[in-house]
């Protein structure tokens, strides 16, 4: 009788439970048993784990074999426990030392004949090891970068079963020629993403890396683009209503470049949600920049929110995390689907319960909406010939909803351009590096003045911080207030114009925000002018 155990990490959306696999060899007649609550693909690893045993030279044990999964009340799935169920085997039967393995974590697929394919989710299962205590780790040779990232953990990178049992028995390590392909997407990413492809075959747009697109190559829409700068400086949520071709979705594109680079944090929470879902670009093991996530309005709740079959797995919302999520064409979308960004919108996460266990995901995003004035696109537009009917446009706007609008804080109308902005534009507009060093400032002074808080820009700090501690100058929300008395706001609407009017005056250089802070604050909610002109509109 042998008994071995060492260490994998089960993913529970994107938070890693670390899981002690056990191997128990007894004699009896030739089976090999897998208990813990494994899903299908897990239960499959039996065949994957002995034919990449035998395909690496060593015999398999002939006699009546229990590998269990432990804690047995947490739901595991994938292919990433291949690797330690083949040493927990393979220790159980005396051809490695049970010691080596014992306090190392194991993470990666086997191929049949011994490779070590990479998985899904290798930094945050390396980090929720680290946070375990173990500071050692085995993973597949492509995601060794990643599982690097994550401070005083021993990192050990394979390309085969072959090559892990010869380190583990201190031999010679064989020289594994490298296999065609190994540069590119992995295997499970690819899966994953054919699978959100399944869930909602609309769920495009990811972009993580640096896109090469500038701010200067926008003709007009000063008004637009200033708008565009409040939102980057405040990470206030943004509506853009025009008719087709106006530029709402050069405009959106160009978003993330206005924004600061990620923080060692934050980056680390972006490229861990990123891993989960398969979608790391290959050679980057760590999002530096802000990602862009677009999918289409035909997306669904899972794409969209997260879900799908057995343990929940990242939506567009947490792809976002730490960026912006642009939703073109946004009245098209679901009205269910809509209005459930209502809650990660306020909280920064989501949370999503299913049958086989609850997961909450991060999704702190900056959200873009694109609409057009009707069905057609030209109700409103000067010379338009909109055929829609009133109802029909009123019908269209609801989709819309008014809590899922009272939590957007910029609503700007992007306008036709005219011949003349087409014809001078040349050299004029500012780039995207000369708008972002001031949305950078702008953060600066934010960051500066909330040191010591849970906070770091406008958007996140409570109303009732802003009107105690952070108040605006004396008589500055005239306006607002009679707005609210009126109805015309709620009192999380006046929240939120409280909290671009600080944005207004940060970039602005303003101490505190004055009473044409907070009308333009009003303005580019509301649509009202109060004697506040927003750059780009004339007089």
């Amino acid at each position: 009788m042998g008994f071995a155990r060492t260490c994998a990490v089960a993913l529970v959306g994107v938070e890693g439970v670390p899981v002690e696999v056990q191997a128990d060899l007894e004699p009896g007649v030739a089976a090999f048993t897998l208990v813990g609550l494994p899903d299908k693909s897990l239960t499959e690893s039996r065949d994957r784990v002995r034919a990449a045993v035998v395909n690496s030279g060593v015999p398999w044990p002939q006699k009546k074999l229990t590998v269990g999964l432990s804690p047995a009340s947490v739901p595991k799935g994938g292919s990433g426990f291949d690797i330690a169920v083949a040493c927990a085997v393979l220790a159980a039967a005396e051809c490695i030392d049970p010691r080596q393995i014992a306090s190392v974590v194991m993470i990666g697929e086997l191929g049949l004949d011994g490779r070590v394919l990479p998985v899904r989710g290798v930094l945050p299962a390396v980090l929720a090891a680290a946070d375990a205590g173990y500071r050692q780790v085995v993973v597949p040779e492509q995601a060794a970068a990643e599982a690097s990232l994550v401070p005083d953990v021993s990192v050990i990178g394979i390309r085969s079963l072959r090559q892990l049992l010869a380190v583990l028995n201190d031999e010679p390590v064989p020289d594994e020629p490298e296999e065609p392909g190994d540069g590119g997407l992995p295997e499970a990413a690819r899966t994953h993403l054919a699978g959100l492809g399944a869930l909602s075959p609309g769920l495009t747009g990811l972009r993580a890396e640096e896109r090469p697109v500038d701010l200067a190559d926008v003709a007009g829409q000063g008004h637009a683009r200033y708008a565009l700068e409040i939102a980057a400086a405040g990470r206030h949520h943004l509506l853009l209503k025009g008719p087709p071709g106006a530029g709402k979705t050069m405009l959106a594109e160009r978003l993330p470049g206005l924004l600061p680079p990620l923080s060692r944090k934050e980056a680390l929470e972006v490229t861990a949600v990123h891993s989960v879902a398969g979608a790391l670009p290959p050679g980057q093991p760590l999002v530096a920049r802000p990602p862009y996530c677009a999918p289409h309005h035909s997306a669904t709740m899972a794409a969209l929110v997260g879900g799908g079959s057995g343990l929940p797995r990242p939506g567009a919302v947490s792809l976002a995390h730490n960026g912006v999520l642009f939703l073109d064409e946004a009245a098209e979308c679901s009205a269910r689907v809509l209005d459930a960004m209502r809650q990660p919108l306020e909280s920064g996460c989501v949370v999503v319960a299913r049958a086989a266990g609850m997961m909450r995901m991060p999704a702190r995003f900056l959200l873009v909406l694109a609409v057009n004035p009707c069905p057609c696109g030209r109700h409103g537009s000067p010379g338009g010939t909109c055929e829609c009917q009133p109802s029909t446009v009123r019908r269209y706007r609801a989709r819309l909803s008014g809590p899922l609008m009272d939590r957007v804080d910029l609503r700007v109308r992007v306008e036709p351009l005219a011949r003349s902005e087409l014809a001078t534009v040349g050299g004029r507009a500012e780039s995207t590096a000369e708008v972002a060093a001031r949305v950078l400032e702008a953060r600066e002074r934010a960051a500066a003045r909330y040191a010591g808080t849970p906070w770091k820009t406008n958007s996140e700090v409570p109303g009732h911080e802003l009107r105690t501690r952070h108040p605006a100058v004396s008589g500055a929300l005239v306006e607002a207030e009679d707005d609210l008395e009126r109805g015309l706001l709620t009192a999380r609407g006046l929240d939120r114009v409280l909290r671009v009017a600080w944005t207004v005056a940060d970039l602005a250089g303003h101490p505190r925000p004055t009473r044409d802070d907070v009308n333009l604050a009003l303005l580019l909610r509301s649509g009202i002018r109060r004697g506040a002109l927003l750059p780009g509109v004339s007089a």
